[in-house]
């Protein structure tokens, strides 16, 4: 149960924080309290949580993929300019969807058979996927398509006037989907085993190549998702959007008690993380005297406190005698 607790603990500080940070905002501005601003809150960081999503299983299983902003860049242009040209929108989303899923396959694909560093590797795919949206168009392409104002009019109605819109049901569903793909299913072991010790899973017979392949092509299916919300969300494509959001996401993981060496790591910790990041910048608005650079200081020093307490729990775990729970 110790074990179980310490490695909890950066999770259930991130809840911690998020509520504490919650709590001080809507004591300064009462409307916080509202659940218009919760259902815009959610709204709001429906892409970055997307991306979370899939971030969260890359970074458990020891990995990092750099790709995915210039993915959902490349979404939105696709999209753009395929729906511009009079592709059905159903028909132009799976398109998008498989496109950025066996993107993110082949670069799983090589990162195991070439033996590269994820860092190297998914920095290659973010140069080709970012060339690839200037290909497309260097313009920004407006989205004119009745169905496209359908999905992004479509909300549940919340009591004083707060909305649930269809991209926030989106990203919720994409944390429910991660979090039992990552903590209910045997790929999700793979997962957790060969970020914790890559040549032990090797060992025991877990299927290395296989976990690798398949856990980039969910970064890219996250990615795919998150470029179709983003793609709603500004009903636009252009291909210098989302530049550095992939950072965005790493921080959310790692604030959410995930730790970069792989092996630990969880959804709602992440979910809190983007929602961390998404309070900074509502507080932010409501201020209206405070620079949006505020939100990457506070981020940054939050980032030096979760680290720490990595630190501290992994030098605890470590300074236990053998045998002990």
């Amino acid at each position: 149960m110790i074990q179980i607790r310490r490695r909890s603990l950066p999770t259930l500080a991130a809840v911690g924080v998020f509520l504490l940070a919650y709590a001080l905002c809507a004591a300064q501005f009462p409307a916080m309290l509202s659940l218009r601003v919760a259902g815009d809150l959610l709204t709001d960081n429906a892409c970055l949580g997307l991306l979370a999503v899939g971030m969260t299983v890359v970074v458990v299983s020891g990995g990092v993929d750099l790709s995915v902003g210039a993915v959902v860049a490349f979404t939105g242009v696709f999209l753009a300019v395929a729906i511009g040209h009079g592709v059905p929108a159903p028909l132009a989303f799976a398109l998008a969807v498989v496109i950025s899923t066996g993107f993110g396959a082949l670069v799983g694909g090589a990162i195991h058979l070439l033996k590269a560093p994820p860092f190297i590797v998914t920095l290659t795919a973010m140069f080709l996927a970012r060339g690839a949206c200037f290909l497309l168009t260097t313009e920004s392409i407006p989205v004119h398509d009745p169905l496209y104002d359908r999905l992004a009019g479509f909300a549940l109605a919340l009591p004083g006037g707060g909305r649930l819109t269809l991209l926030a049901l989106v990203m919720l569903a994409g944390f429910g989907l991660g979090g039992l793909l990552l903590h209910a299913t045997r790929f999700g072991a793979s997962v957790f085993a060969v970020g914790g010790d890559r040549r032990s899973a090797e060992l025991m017979g877990a299927p290395i190549g296989r976990t690798t392949v398949l856990v980039y092509a969910f970064s890219g299916l996250m990615a795919g998702l998150a470029g179709i919300v983003f793609s709603l969300y500004t009903q636009a494509g252009y291909s210098l959007a989302t530049v550095g959001v992939e950072l965005d996401a790493i921080a959310a993981v790692v604030i959410g008690g995930a730790l970069l060496s792989g092996g630990a790591g969880g959804m709602l910790g992440s979910l809190f993380g983007v929602l961390i990041q998404g309070l900074i910048l509502t507080y932010i608005t409501f201020d209206g005297s405070l620079s949006s650079w505020w939100a990457r200081i506070v981020i940054g020093a939050l980032l030096f406190v979760f680290i720490g307490l990595q630190k501290l729990i992994m030098a605890g775990s470590a300074a236990r005698p053998a045998g002990t729970p």
